[in-house]
C-alpha cells in the first residue's frame, strides 16, 4: 500500500499489486465517515456487509418463521434463558479463544501469546473481509451476539435439540469453573 490520495471528496491508497497499479477507494476515507480513523486500517465497509449479513439471517429467518405457521411464544421460560446465555457464552470463548479452535481461525488471524487455561490471544491479519472475520472471530463478546441469535433461533424451531447442544456447553462452562477453582486450590496449598 502506498500514500493516500485525496481528491475532492473521494480518498484512495495507492499501490501495486503483481505489477499493475491498484486504487483502493475506502469507505473510512469517504464523507461522512472521514475523520473517523485516519491512522488506522478500519474497514468500515467490510463491518457494513457483515452487519448486513446478520441483519439479512435475522430477517430471513423471522420471514421464514412467520411464514411456516409457528407462533412466538409469549415469553421465554427463565431457565431456557440461564441455558442459552451460558451456552452462548461458553461457544463464543470457544471459537474466539480455544487453544484447539486456532486451526478454524488460522487462516484469518495470528498467535500472539497464551492466554488463560487452555486458550490463546491471536491478531486478525490481513486486510478487508479477510480482517474483518478476523476480527470477529477473536472476540468473543462479539461473537456472543451471534450465537445468542443462533440458539434463541434454534430455541423456537428444535428445543429438544437446542436445550441437548447448550446444555452440553454449559456442562462444559461449569467443568472450566471447576478446573479453575481446583487449580487455585492446588496453587494455595
Amino acid at each position: 500500500m502506498g500514500a493516500l490520495h485525496i481528491a475532492r471528496f473521494d480518498c484512495a491508497r495507492t499501490g501495486t499489486r503483481a505489477g499493475m497499479p491498484v486504487t483502493e477507494t475506502r469507505v473510512q476515507d469517504l464523507p461522512p465517515f472521514a475523520g473517523h480513523s485516519p491512522q488506522q486500517e478500519r474497514p468500515l465497509g467490510w463491518y457494513a456487509l457483515l452487519i448486513s449479513i446478520y441483519a439479512g439471517g435475522l430477517g430471513g429467518f423471522a420471514t421464514w418463521f412467520r411464514r411456516s405457521g409457528r407462533e412466538l411464544p409469549e415469553r421465554v421460560d427463565a431457565r431456557d434463558l440461564a441455558l442459552l446465555a451460558v451456552a452462548a457464552h461458553k461457544g463464543s470463548r470457544l471459537l474466539g479463544k480455544a487453544r484447539i479452535m486456532s486451526a478454524v481461525r488460522a487462516p484469518f488471524t495470528r498467535f500472539q501469546e497464551d492466554g488463560g487455561p487452555d486458550e490463546v490471544e491471536e491478531a486478525a491479519r490481513g486486510h478487508g473481509l479477510r480482517r474483518v472475520i478476523g476480527e470477529l472471530i477473536v472476540c468473543p463478546y462479539c461473537l456472543s451476539m451471534w450465537f445468542a441469535t443462533l440458539f434463541t433461533a434454534a430455541l423456537l424451531v428444535a428445543p429438544r435439540a437446542t436445550r441437548w447442544v447448550a446444555s452440553v456447553l454449559a456442562v462444559v462452562f461449569a467443568s472450566d469453573v471447576l478446573q479453575i477453582a481446583y487449580r487455585k486450590a492446588e496453587d494455595a496449598l
